[in-house]
């Protein structure tokens, strides 16, 4: 009796697969989550106020996926302030429509109206994070994503314990809109935050706060993993924790040559996942956060606290306090960040452009613009290469597929129109800052070399930049004005850290690599959300390919409207 053909078909098939030359890709899950933008009463300090959150929780859920997984997140609006979504780190591969900046990919999300975020996640795992991208929302709307890796395929370093997130954040008594548009008027920055918070907890240094400390249980012998977020909106933080050391395995979702350290240093928008051994005499041990500032600008010295607690050990006792670096202590944050270097590895390689197709040069500059309508008569500005970004009033992206006239110009210069001494003595002239929605286009799949250079306008200081759609490498960094000439040489193309927000140093420079293989409008801007509303930020349109899968996918049906 002959053999059916699709038998036949069929163990052949299973025979390659137990021999490895043939596989079948797996089922990727689909994840739905639903986010209900809502204003909510919540004490921190002293008192009560309404606060901007979803689902009613602050900080807002975690999203745990696989890699591999499609994720649909439909937001609904009830807020009275317009919305939209940010999923920071996220590739999005084609799909810009789901990245989130508002006026960017998309027009916000009006009160009372919905939008489906609907992504893959491809080629990433690890900690990442969501958070408002539209004014200063994000100080109360934000949350962590985790991504595991595709069952059966382990870390690269020793399996945890457990894991725990820890999002570091900042907390206004006031209304942040209110506080912000109050600096505005005056021409002035809005009044710092009134403390800083791990996981949405100032911790019992702060006045009124005993109920509002996080506190994580651990079992001596066991390793726990921290998946640490800073979420603040201004501040570059130093974490520690009292007697323990750590060892950071990833940043920004790229797992890391393994490195121990006392103390991390992490800006606005970044992550970094340590492992911590719960090795030490059974106690309670202060976690805390605060902020390195080595500018010469007033120092923010409120410390957030968090508390590492044995398992068995009285509550009643008072914990220990880390040894955290100085809030000016630049030599351990150079050393620091001098560390951090990709696995590199035939599983996780790093793929560094060895060849450049486009070098740019990008000067920061802060400066005072004359203001009729401000109370002082000037506002403060920023730049690069000499040119304050203006939000449109429609989306980019829409702008750029559709092609829509007289939305944004092209012409923003490769290189500053004003060559100086970059970081030599300080300047107040503004070097002729103009404003306007001025692009960069770059080609696809060309690699581009970004060199983001701190000057002295105004004063120097640090800038944490986001680049969205892409990771980069951090192929060096140095004080003073960057050389071409002599510079590059140093550079790491070996296994530099992979990101998606890196510090530019104060009174330094910062150069990143690329390849442009993914089409859109994508935002890059200071996560200094200060920064970034003075206009310190500007777009990169990144044309089609020639394939079938190297263009725009189409939008969906209930992209919001402007």
């Amino acid at each position: 009796m002959a053999l059916n053909k699709t038998f036949l078909l069929n163990s052949f098939v299973l025979f390659l697969c137990l021999i490895g030359i043939y596989s079948v890709p797996a089922f990727a899950a689909v994840k739905k989550y639903q986010f209900d933008i809502q204003v909510k009463n919540v004490s921190r300090l002293c008192h009560a106020k309404p606060i901007v959150t979803v689902n009613g929780r602050f900080p807002g859920p975690t999203i745990y996926v696989r890699e591999g997984d499609r994720v649909l997140v439909n937001v609904t609006n009830n807020a009275q302030y317009n919305m939209s979504i940010h999923w920071h780190g996220l590739k999005q591969f084609r799909n810009g429509w789901a990245d989130g900046p508002a006026y960017i990919t998309q027009c916000p999300i009006k009160t009372g109206h919905s939008y489906t975020y609907d992504f893959n996640v491809t080629g990433q795992r690890g900690t990442l994070w969501w958070h408002a991208h539209i004014f200063w929302l994000r100080a109360t709307v934000y949350g962590a994503i985790v991504i595991m890796p595709k069952e059966g395929i382990p870390f690269p370093f020793p399996q945890p314990h457990r894991e725990e997130v820890l999002i570091l954040g900042e907390w206004w008594n006031n209304d942040v809109e209110k506080v912000v548009k109050q600096g505005n008027l005056l021409g002035l920055p809005p009044n710092a935050s009134d403390a800083h918070t791990i996981n949405g907890k100032p911790g019992p240094l702060f006045p009124c706060s005993e109920k509002h400390t996080f506190a994580m249980e651990v079992e001596h012998g066991k390793t726990y993993l921290l998946r640490i977020i800073n979420a603040a909106l201004n501040d570059e933080l130093f974490f520690a924790i009292a007697g323990h050391n750590m060892t950071v395995v990833e940043i920004d979702a790229v797992y890391t040559k393994p490195f121990t350290t006392q103390a991390i240093l992490i800006a606005p928008g970044q992550t970094t996942n340590v492992l911590v051994q719960a090795t030490q005499s059974p106690n309670r041990y202060f976690m805390a956060a605060r902020p390195f500032m080595d500018a010469p600008v007033a120092v923010d010295n409120k410390t957030a606290t968090a508390i590492l607690q044995y398992k068995g050990i009285p509550t009643t006792l008072l914990p220990i306090l880390p040894q955290l670096p100085s809030p000016n202590d630049t030599e351990f944050a150079l050393s620091y960040n001098g560390k951090l270097k990709s696995l590199n590895t035939p599983q996780f390689p790093a793929n560094v452009p060895l060849k450049v197709d486009r070098h740019l040069f990008y000067t920061i500059g802060l400066g005072i613009n004359p203001c009729p309508t401000c109370l002082n008569g000037t506002q403060l500005t920023a730049s690069l290469n000499n040119i304050s970004f203006v939000m449109p009033q429609v989306g980019l992206l829409q702008a750029h597929y559709f092609n829509i006239p007289g939305v944004f110009r092209l012409d923003f210069p490769d290189n500053p129109p004003t060559p100086f001494n970059y970081t030599g003595a300080p300047l107040t002239a503004n070097l002729g800052t103009t404003r306007g929605t001025r692009l960069s286009r770059i080609a696809y799949n060309s690699t581009v070399q970004l060199v983001l250079q701190d000057t002295n306008l105004l004063t120097v200081e640090s800038h944490p930049f986001h680049l969205h759609g892409y990771n980069f490498f951090v192929v060096g960094t140095g004080t003073g004005n960057f050389d071409p000439k002599k510079d590059p040489a140093k550079f790491n193309l070996v296994d530099p850290p992979e990101r998606n927000t890196v510090g530019v140093p104060t009174g330094g420079w910062t150069a990143i690599r690329f390849r442009a293989d993914n089409p859109g409008v994508w935002f890059m801007h200071c996560h200094l959300e200060l920064h970034t509303g003075w206009g310190l930020k500007t777009a990169f349109v990144v044309e089609n390919g020639k394939g079938p899968d190297q263009s725009i996918l189409p939008p969906p049906k209930d992209l919001p409207p402007c």
